[in-house]
This record gives structure tokens, sequence and C-alpha cells, in this order.
């Protein structure tokens, strides 16, 4: 038969290895809400409404001044410039969480 105190030596080391185990277990993972196809869909979503918004200023800007197409034309190159820094911006974000990503799983390895 076991002494009492052995038994509670082996609980409380039973214990600390749960809370070990614990600790470094793999985490569950989440599902990513900007999966590539999201990010893909909004890039083109910001590049097309920044030429439709141009499109529009410069068109109504050339209804108004009758200065048929110049203003439209410059619009557009501005709101298609305006698409590409928008589409810069959110690549930008989502490779800069990404890299917070992979400096915590560098700092927590899995064993």
């Amino acid at each position: 038969m076991t002494d009492p105190d052995d038994k509670a030596r082996l609980d409380a080391l039973s214990a600390r290895i749960d809370a070990v185990k614990e600790e470094h277990a793999p985490k569950p993972r989440t599902p990513d809400h900007h999966s590539q196809a999201q990010l893909a869909w909004r890039m083109v979503i910001e590049l097309v409404a920044g030429l439709g918004i141009g499109f529009g200023m410069g068109y109504g800007l050339d209804a108004v001044f009758g200065t048929s197409p110049w203003l439209m034309i410059i619009f557009i190159f501005l709101g298609f410039a305006a698409g590409v820094k928008t589409m810069m911006r959110s690549a930008e974000e989502v490779q800069s969480k990404r890299m917070a990503e992979l400096a915590e799983e560098n700092d927590h390895p899995q064993r």
C-alpha cells in the first residue's frame, strides 16, 4: 500500500503536469475573417469604387462646366489612384496582422 504522503505528492505532480499540458496545448484554429477570397473581393471593390466615384465627379463637373470629357478623364485617373492607395493600405493592414500572428507563434513555439 502507498503512504498518504506519496498519494498527495503524486496528486500534486499530476496537477502540475496537467497545468503544463494545458499551457502548451495547441490552440484551436478560429475561422479566418479575412480569407484570401474575401481580401481579393475587398480590394476589387475598393478599386472599382474609386473609379466609379472619380467617373461620377468628372462627369458631373463636365456637365456643369461644359468641358467634356477632360474633367472626367482627369477624375477617373484620380479615382484610380485613390483606389490603388486604398488597396495598398488594406494589404498593409492584412500583412501587419499576419506578421503579428507569426511573431506570436514564434514567441510560443509548440513542442
